[in-house]
């Protein structure tokens, strides 16, 4: 089940506001009229199978990209226009852990959480050294703070990666495909991770997956991409999307069952 009951969503506040986005590279359109809304504390999932647009419209999310038309409002304000201290400011608001948590090989687990700290914030070194502690903590690695990534296991790196991104008390925190790599046991306790923090510091959690099982744990709603369609074919709570869509694509993805493929002619026949 998942965290909370969202029945009441669309009388919360919204805390991501996608509007017509399109995304495009040269001649070449992957998204378009994609239009939804995330509001604050709830799981949000981004689904689809390969090539369907979930990481290029994360990236425009967190400004990494510019839409090619339409806009991205995180708390109001425009990702792609906006400049100098109020783009930083949009910024220091979300907290992103990548796919293959992205941790510095070199630095130890203290070290690369204290990183976002020393980087963005004026805080004496004793302070910077508390919170990422305190972050270490809260994912449950205490205990490891000298520890260098490469002595950890797959699932702690991605709990370190995830103090990391919450370094700077983000109100939006992406996870990137975060149980990929991991056994089903691991990635089942990470999931458990993910909802105490949400529970816990009420944040908003946006999670791009492919992986059923974790969706259906953790996601409140999400929305689901198609390549062909080239944008959201579904939205919803994803057990009724699985028990009572009628779209065919969205029955076997949740179903996983393959689609068949279209039939073609031999040559000359």
């Amino acid at each position: 089940m998942s965290n909370a009951n969202r029945s009441g969503a669309h009388d919360e506040e919204v805390v991501i506001r996608v509007e017509g986005l399109k995304a495009a590279f040269d001649d070449r359109t992957i998204l378009e009229n994609v239009t939804f809304d995330v509001f604050q504390g709830e799981v949000f999932g981004i689904l689809g199978g390969s090539g369907s647009g979930k990481t290029v419209l994360v990236r425009h999310i967190i400004g990494l990209y510019e839409p090619a038309a339409g806009r991205v409002l995180i708390e109001g304000r425009d990702v792609a226009t906006a400049q100098g201290e109020e783009r930083l400011a949009i910024l220091r608001r979300i907290g992103v852990m990548y796919q293959l948590g992205a941790l510095f090989g070199s630095m130890t687990l203290l070290e690369n959480v204290s990183l976002p700290l020393e980087e963005y914030t004026a805080l004496p070194p004793d302070a910077i050294e508390l919170i990422a502690r305190l972050k270490l903590k809260l994912v449950g690695l205490e205990g490891f703070e000298h520890h260098m990534p490469s002595e950890l296991s797959g699932g702690m790196q991605k709990r370190a990666a995830i103090a990391r991104a919450m370094a700077l008390d983000p109100a939006i925190l992406f996870l990137d495909e975060p149980s990929s790599g991991l056994d089903p046991v691991t990635a089942a306790a990470f999931d458990q991770t993910v909802l105490r923090l949400a529970r816990v510091l009420g944040i908003t959690v946006v999670v791009v997956t492919h992986d059923l099982a974790s969706t259906f744990t953790i996601c409140d709603r999400v929305i689901m991409l198609h390549k062909e369609a080239r944008g959201i074919i579904a939205e919803g709570d994803p057990h009724e999307l699985r028990e009572k869509s009628d779209n065919p694509h969205v029955r076997h993805f949740f179903n996983r069952e393959a689609e068949e493929e279209r039939a073609t002619e031999p040559a000359g026949a």
